[in-house]
């Protein structure tokens, strides 16, 4: 019997020819920069006023994603690689920067000076020759009611220390997302929401919605709070929220591109086959913004649910150019490499990139469990889904693979394992077949131990 393997991509194996420089609209290559944003550290105020390193955190984020040269680091493998420090001081950030392999942290602190906030930003390039030794930005002070209008001004002083030139379309773009509302009220509960957000859960989240819609509610405009109330309703579970939000943001900026990657994510991931309505949602944002490395991802896997091969395989080669340190890119090159070439080698240096990048990736480590399992390196395998099974307890995939594979090993661990995933798998209606095929197997297993 064979174990459950996860579903693999069908098309040709990928050659990819992985750049340093992502390609803007004008041809100009540009050298890209892998950079972690951190909250600035705010504990120096007032509690109530501690959301604003937050928020100086969000302005970079959103500002200089319309630069190629930024490729950022993804929040959530943040949280992993640090967890949840009470204070983002120096000694986490480099420890932080380092354990995600980036090329700069980008980070700081704001005080209080009588009644004005200063802003005292810094920046750690581990590429340059002073290595981790930090760089202390201009700060800047932001008088009653500045804080929006100055902290709108941190992006362009990021790129102009770090040396990377900016042209005006791009200085208009940045200038523009650096400013995503006038209301301070709503900018206060935007950042809230956003720390709420990053706790996880489902308490969490809940308090994310509350925070967004309030912000919304402060500014109707407000188009990143929209977008980001549809992600955290993404996050719950409650699919139709979420592409009602959406849509909303893509009515209110029609040239903003992020609403649209989701839309491709929604439609990518619906019971039904919304595979061409994912291609339109994902080319969409493309063509709002070209070095969009995930749109890009989004359009490989969804050309390759349909079958349009070369079309996938252009659109993972784009994505690689534009962000290098994308572990699901790896992670699909890993299923190019062996399902269709049978490059075992090839396959297990994709997995193991994309784990390296993404050291919790249920998917990477399962892929990567079943290469092992059909070489019969059964020792690696029982490593991968054991610890699947560690990130996942409920990751019914993985353990039926492990029973698999310890009934060529260990019977009586066999017949553990089988127990326990039909314990757990037996309360779920989709996995009634593989628990009737589970227990076929428990039932043998129990007679040879018998005989």
């Amino acid at each position: 019997m064979m174990a459950r393997h996860g579903v693999r991509l069908t098309m040709a194996v990928l050659t990819a020819c992985v750049a340093l420089a992502g390609i803007p609209a004008d041809g100009a290559p540009v050298k890209a920069r892998t950079v972690v944003i951190l909250p600035f550290d705010a504990s120096a105020l007032d509690r109530d006023d501690q959301w604003i390193g937050e928020g100086a955190a969000q302005v970079l984020a959103l500002a200089l994603a319309q630069h190629p040269a930024f490729v950022q680091i993804d929040r959530t493998r943040v949280r992993t690689a640090a967890g949840r420090p009470e204070l983002w001081g120096e000694p986490v950030v480099l420890q932080t920067a380092r354990a995600l392999k980036a090329d700069a942290a980008l980070y700081g602190r704001i005080t209080r000076q009588n009644t004005d906030l200063v802003v005292q930003p810094r920046v750690v390039d581990l590429k340059s020759a002073m290595g981790d030794q930090p760089i202390v930005l201009e700060p800047i002070t932001a008088g009653e009611g500045e804080i929006l209008a100055r902290l709108a001004s941190l992006p362009t002083v990021y790129a102009r220390t770090l040396k990377v030139a900016v042209s005006e379309t791009e200085a208009r773009r940045i200038e523009r997302a650096a400013a995503p509302t006038k209301s301070l009220k709503a900018f206060e509960l935007f950042s809230r929401a956003q720390v709420a957000a990053a706790r996880g859960g489902q308490e969490g989240n809940e308090t994310a919605v509350d925070l967004l819609s309030r912000a919304i509610e402060a500014d109707a405009n407000f188009v990143v709070a929209q977008y980001t109330l549809g992600a955290v309703h993404q996050a719950l579970g409650n699919r139709w929220k979420a592409a009602a939000q959406f849509r909303a943001s893509t009515q209110l900026d029609p040239m903003y591109p992020e609403p649209y990657k989701a839309l491709g994510d929604l439609f990518l991931a619906a019971p039904r086959r919304l595979f061409d309505q994912a291609v339109e949602a994902y080319q969409k944002a493309i063509d709002l913004r070209p070095f969009y490395a995930d749109a890009h991802v989004g359009l490989g896997d969804a050309r390759a649910a349909k079958g349009d091969i070369d079309a996938a395989i252009s659109a993972y080669q784009k994505a690689l150019t534009y962000n290098t340190v994308n572990p699901r890119v790896h992670m699909s090159l890993g299923k190019i490499y062996y399902s269709e070439k049978g490059l075992y080698y090839e396959s297990v240096q994709a997995y193991k990139r994309a784990i390296d990048l993404d050291n919790d990736s249920v998917e990477a480590r399962m892929g990567l469990g079943e290469v092992y399992e059909d070489k019969g390196l059964y020792k690696e395998a029982v490593e991968e889904y054991r610890k699947v099974i560690e990130l996942d307890g409920k990751h019914t995939g993985a353990m039926y693979n492990l029973a698999m594979v310890y009934e060529k090993t260990d019977p009586r661990e066999a017949i553990a394992q089988w127990e326990r995933y039909i314990t757990l798998a037996a309360q779920l209606p989709s996995e009634k077949d593989w628990v009737d095929v589970a227990r076929q197997h428990l039932r043998k297993l129990k007679n040879q131990v018998k005989e």
